[in-house]
């Protein structure tokens, strides 16, 4: 009788350990595939403020509650690669007018004054002449504005708000750089 009763206490332990973990497993699933997921980073375009091998948090969450801002840090597809994904900064928002002048970015007419671009732009690209964004588009240029394939390029170009993965949140490695993006 005894040997029945630690049979059943074990299986009932059993049981509930694979209740626990199938729980947990289903949470981490939803979290990652929902609410933030790590990235790393890779390339020097989002130089100096993120580098090369940097770890992230995106927070593909908060997106769907409030659209993207200026000057978000956001993560979307490449759209000619598969599994390769680019971070960059919003610049221009919906229904704005970007253009590219004498190294200077221009919104509706008016100087940008940024501190995430310290040099002055050599290559306007597409940005060269006024570029003006549909309800649904976003301009995004690397930090490094003279080493990034961004919206000046064709290759990459205004990004849809449908196509940002999610905002890049938080640095958690390395350990000694470890910070809330801005």
């Amino acid at each position: 009788m005894r040997r029945e009763k630690k049979k059943k206490s074990a299986i009932k332990g059993a049981l509930g350990w694979l209740i626990y973990l199938t729980i947990l497993v289903t949470v981490v699933f939803l979290l990652i595939r929902f609410v933030g997921e790590r990235t790393v980073v890779s390339g020097d375009s989002m130089e100096p403020t993120l580098r090369d091998g940097d770890n992230l948090i995106v927070d593909k969450l908060s997106y769907r509650f409030r659209d993207p801002q200026r000057y978000d840090i956001v993560v979307f597809p490449f759209r000619y690669q598969e599994d390769t994904y680019y971070i960059k900064r919003i610049i221009g928002l919906p229904g704005e007018t970007v253009q590219i002048y004498d190294g200077d970015v221009y919104i509706n007419g008016k100087l940008l004054r940024d501190d995430y671009g310290s040099e002055a732009i050599r290559n306007a690209g597409l940005a060269s002449k006024a570029i003006t964004l549909s309800e649904d588009e976003y301009f995004v240029l690397g930090d490094n504005r003279n080493n990034s394939a961004d919206s000046r390029e064709p290759s990459v170009g205004n990004i849809r708000k449908q196509d940002i993965k999610g905002r890049a949140l938080l640095r958690i490695w390395p350990p000694d750089a470890v910070s809330l993006l801005d």
